[in-house]
């Protein structure tokens, strides 16, 4: 009997849809750029907007960890692995965020697998944004509420389903991304938050992108929220990373300690995982002293993001608003997108080609994300290599 996948990943390749991995080396030269196929490429396609993932003080910090407490926590922090570090770890991302406590998890995944499915469950309600990371869909899923989508960003839309299923529902609970990884824009925080006191419900923000570069000192766009509305942190969960600006490797929830002790309970993705290894915890913890010490990281990256969209604007490209450093041409079709990403890569920048399912259907896009170890010059030569693709009708 053939399998079920060679067909399925033939008629995936046919649209387009088919995904690769590709080596990708450090360019020892230039902590901008990559090798891929020999060829050194500026990086337009790394998470790493604050630029400290190379850098060398957080690889000796790593050094240092792995050689006083070893190079893995051995089990879950339950068991034995909830090591020095990763308490100092916790603290200090509370007093970074100006919230009770923090909990550190192995990824930002499994973060909100186990918010979602330990706040809610049979009996309750979910809302979400259409346009959520995916991590926010499984939790939800696993959660076994009833969920209902509202559109992308769209509060009527959203106050709409809360008005006709709230009462239905032992409990209800609003899920966003503050920043979206495809589109780059941000959820309308505050009146998310005013929907979710009105209705006697909670909101939880995924701030993975927007963790180091948003917000008041990169504390992200909830914590503005909070500012906004005072009562809204007792009803707010929030979810950051450590992998994305801050260089590293994790993910964390920010809360009460009370609800850090509910998770530290009945999170099952906490509870069954092995505890971040102490070289990603040095890695977290000198990540985000860099991110505090160096705020003209978070200035440059959010200088060239606003660089980049004024020059996609001038030349006629669609341009969503947004502050953040991700930056998506929109192109339509899977396979368009490809050979954009392919023509970009033959004069020197690695943009991706993201497709179906990370997007819907004919929106696939270039997603560009900028980095502090790019300059002005370089996302310069990048607009002018886009305009002259779109100019010989690609």
């Amino acid at each position: 009997m053939r399998p079920f996948w060679l067909d399925e990943m033939r008629e995936a390749r046919a649209q387009g849809n088919a995904r690769v991995r590709r080596v990708l080396s450090p360019d020892p030269d230039h902590p901008g750029r990559v090798i891929w196929q020999g060829r050194s490429l500026w990086h337009f396609a790394s998470n790493d907007y604050l630029g400290l993932a190379r850098d060398p003080r957080m690889a000796k910090a790593v050094s240092r960890a792995a050689f006083r407490e070893g190079s893995g926590a051995g089990a879950s922090p339950l068991v034995s692995g909830w090591l020095p570090g990763l308490r100092r770890l916790e603290r200090e991302l509370a007093s970074f965020e100006e919230t009770e406590s923090a909990l550190v998890f192995a990824s930002g995944y499994a973060a909100n697998l186990a918010v979602v499915s330990s706040l809610v469950g049979l009996g309750d309600l979910i809302l979400s944004d259409e346009l959520n990371h995916a991590s926010l869909i499984d939790g939800c899923r696993l959660s076994r509420a009833k969920v209902l989508v509202y559109r992308h960003s769209d509060i009527e839309h959203a106050r709409e389903l809360a008005q006709k299923y709230r009462w239905q529902h032992r409990r209800m609970l609003l899920v966003t991304d503050s920043v979206f990884s495809m589109d780059g824009d941000e959820a309308p925080l505050v009146e998310l938050g005013e929907l979710a006191l009105v209705m006697d419900g909670l909101l939880l923000v995924d701030e993975a992108h927007a963790t180091g570069v948003m917000g008041e000192g990169g504390r992200g766009l909830a914590h503005q929220a909070c500012e906004k509305l005072a009562e809204l942190q007792a009803r707010m969960a929030r979810v950051g990373t450590l992998s994305k600006a801050l260089g590293a490797q994790g993910g964390y929830l920010l809360g009460s300690k009370s609800l850090v002790r509910w998770l530290v309970n009945k999170g099952r993705s906490y509870l069954f995982s092995t505890a971040l290894a102490p070289g990603s915890v040095a890695a977290g913890r000198a990540g985000l002293k860099l991110a505090q010490d160096e705020p003209w990281r978070r200035e440059k990256v959010l200088q060239l993001a606003l660089q980049l969209r004024q020059l996609l604007r001038e030349y006629g490209f669609e341009v969503l608003p947004g502050t953040s450093p991700i930056v998506p041409v929109f192109l339509g079709e899977s396979c368009r997108a490809v050979i954009w990403s392919k023509e970009l890569a033959d004069q020197g920048f690695l943009v991706p080609a993201i497709r179906p399912p990370s997007v819907p259907a004919n929106r696939a896009r270039l997603r560009i994300s900028l980095t502090a170890n790019l300059d002005e010059s370089v996302v310069a030569a990048l607009a002018l290599a886009l305009k002259s693709i779109a100019g010989r009708g690609l």
